[in-house]
């Protein structure tokens, strides 16, 4: 990891500015996310990132004229106290005593505080809830700047707005086409009696309209907004990124450049009040949106396109099975090749972290659909993986070590799925304690897969299966058990997750859901375990039926990727769970093998 970026002369810079007559505030907000408050973002806003030296996915910045802090949870805490200079005080959400960041701004910044943030990275519903604490606290005033301070800072350094071009997810793919996904969209909007609904999350915005794109990395999705109303929709991009097959693929939808959303919401609030009606819009929905449309006229709530997105067709389902068979082909491929460079060709102490990790994405990259990877892959080595979001960087990465834990998370991007794996082996002889943990990890993956549960349940109440097995000794691991996989799409989806948080509480599972399995444990400074499959929900058929006809639910993994067995230590093993572990492996193995090459490494 590389060393920590100074922001001496950054925070300077920025401070000036927030004292400065024209922006006059005394605290300002750097959040991670973009204008559609997606989870990764182009690196023209990486804007926290710049600002704090800390680039991993999840954190706040707030700077004052005497302190600048980051707000993060326990999956970064590692990571951002290696990347942050000394200017900053890392604030370790969720541990006792420490506040979220708008508790801080309310609670522990000076009465009567002007709080500045730029409004199109800020969610509306939070806008709102802040800017009344602020005031309800000594009349603080929470200020929408046009100007994101950051980006001045930044200045001609700040990399340019991607213009890759859109293109189309075909039929054979996504299995819908999107004048029908518009029309159930409709129905949904007349159920809740709205004039319509804006789109805001670039994912629901690339699957609305069947088509993808390029503008993040790892994530095939492209700068937009849409409105669906009754009698029109509309699609708000850049001209620079249609090509004559899109225009075409649009016909019917009108398209209008991607920042004039703003100006036409403004023209639509007098006629909202006039009907005394209101617009959807989905969580993601910035501040700005509600600020041009005017709160009165805005229903914030979940986007409806998120869970009929989240409900995968009779297509998207296959396409799931088949992307993740020919990823098992990839990883059989470099689990082979690793084990045999360490052992064999002299790779111990000799390849790093990411010589490993390019050579897994060239694995994948020869597989039939692939278009990339998913995320960044985490290859990670010794304590190394012990750092939950770890990303290598070359130069900086640690060479492998047949005597360490090795902690490889990736996933790739294909043309009908996403996918998303963890493995953890070791080359050479664990300790007895790497065993044991290994093993209840492994447990609690099991307990979690082999679950039978009323249609309906949430997360929040399968969680703890997946951590009873570490509560016995009384560890535990500081992240979801589990998340919603798009259809070459997002790689982290929901509304679905397997969770201590309470926000997966108000969502239940249905069959043809994602969501992926991964517990795991770590030791600050000596290893890291996770063990991670992708699971499709589906229906399981019961020898009576208590629920009335909703029927009950168990999850299938897809994921086509052996698990060590040395790492387990058998006499903390059932024979439930040693049959559980047999047929998984017989599964892989009936998939898998007819696709290796004859005398191939896999």
């Amino acid at each position: 990891m590389a060393s920590p970026v100074n922001t001496t002369d950054r925070l300077k810079h920025l401070r000036e500015l927030m004292a400065s007559s024209k922006y006059n505030v005394a605290a300002y907000v750097v959040p991670s996310e973009d204008a559609h408050q997606s989870e990764y973002v182009a690196a023209c806003d990486e804007r926290r990132a710049f600002i704090s030296g800390f680039d991993g996915s999840a954190g706040c910045a707030v700077i004052t004229m005497d302190k600048a802090s980051m707000f993060t949870d326990g999956r970064y805490f590692l990571q951002a106290s290696k990347q942050m200079d000394a200017n900053w005080t890392l604030m370790k959400c969720g541990t006792p005593g420490v506040p979220t960041w708008q508790e801080y701004l309310t609670n522990h910044l000076p009465a009567g505080t002007r709080v500045g943030i730029d409004p199109t990275l800020l969610a509306a519903a939070e806008g709102g809830r802040l800017s009344a604490a602020l005031k309800s606290r000594g009349g603080g005033d929470l200020v929408a700047i046009e100007d994101n301070l950051v980006d001045i800072v930044w200045g001609s350094q700040r990399p340019a707005r991607p213009e890759d071009k859109a293109f189309i997810q075909p039929m054979e793919y996504a299995g819908e086409s999107h004048t029908s996904k518009i029309a159930r969209v409709r129905e949904q909007i007349e159920k809740e009696g709205a004039e319509g609904l804006i789109v805001a999350a670039l994912d629901e915005v690339a699957w609305l309209f069947n088509l993808r794109g390029s503008d993040i990395d790892f994530n095939p999705v492209f700068f937009a907004y849409a409105v669906i109303a009754k009698d029109k929709a509309t699609l708000y991009i850049d001209d620079i990124k249609l090509t004559d097959a899109v225009r075409q693929h649009l016909s019917g939808i009108v398209v209008r450049p991607y920042g004039e959303i703003f100006g036409e919401l403004s023209l639509l609030s007098a006629s909202l009040v006039q009907s005394k009606r209101q617009v959807l819009a989905g969580q993601t929905a910035s501040w700005a949106l509600v600020q041009a449309l005017g709160a009165e006229n805005i229903n914030i709530a979940q986007s409806p396109i998120t869970r009929l997105k989240a409900l995968k067709n009779a297509v998207e389902l296959q396409g799931m099975r088949q992307c993740h068979i020919r990823d098992g082909v990839a990883m059989a491929n470099y689990f082979g090749w690793l084990e045999d460079q360490l052992l064999n060709q002299d790779g111990n102490l000799r390849l790093s972290e990411v010589d490993a990790a390019d050579k897994l994405e060239e694995f994948r990259r020869a597989q039939e659909h692939c278009v990339g990877l998913s995320f960044a892959t985490i290859s990670s080595v010794g304590a190394n993986g012990a750092i939950i979001h770890y990303s290598p960087k070359r130069g900086s990465d640690a060479l492998l070590d047949v005597t360490q834990m090795y902690l490889c998370d990736s996933g790739g991007q294909y043309l009908d799925g996403t996918t998303d794996v963890t493995r953890t082996y070791h080359f050479g002889q664990p300790t007895d304690w790497q065993r044991e943990c290994f093993t209840r990890v492994l447990k609690g993956h099991i307990a979690l897969d082999r679950a039978v549960f009323p249609s309906g349940t949430s997360g929040y109440g399968l969680d703890p299966l997946a951590r009873l097995p570490l509560w016995e000794l009384g560890l535990d691991f500081r992240h979801g058990t589990g998340h919603g996989v798009g259809s070459f799409l997002n790689v982290h989806e929901g509304p679905q997750g397997v969770s201590m948080r309470k926000t997966t509480v108000d969502t239940g599972f249905s069959a043809g859901m994602t969501i992926t399995n991964e517990p795991g444990y770590y030791e600050d400074g000596e290893f890291g375990i996770r063990i991670e499959n992708t699971c499709l929900v589906v229906k399981v058929d019961t020898k009576f039926d208590y629920t009335g006809g909703a029927g009950y639910l168990t999850f299938d993994p897809v994921t086509m990727v052996p698990i060590q067995k040395k790492l387990i230590k058998p006499e903390l093993f059932t024979e439930v769970e040693r049959k559980w572990l047999d047929e998984y492996h017989q599964t892989v193995w009936d998939n898998v093998s007819p696709r290796l090459e004859k005398g191939g490494l896999g």
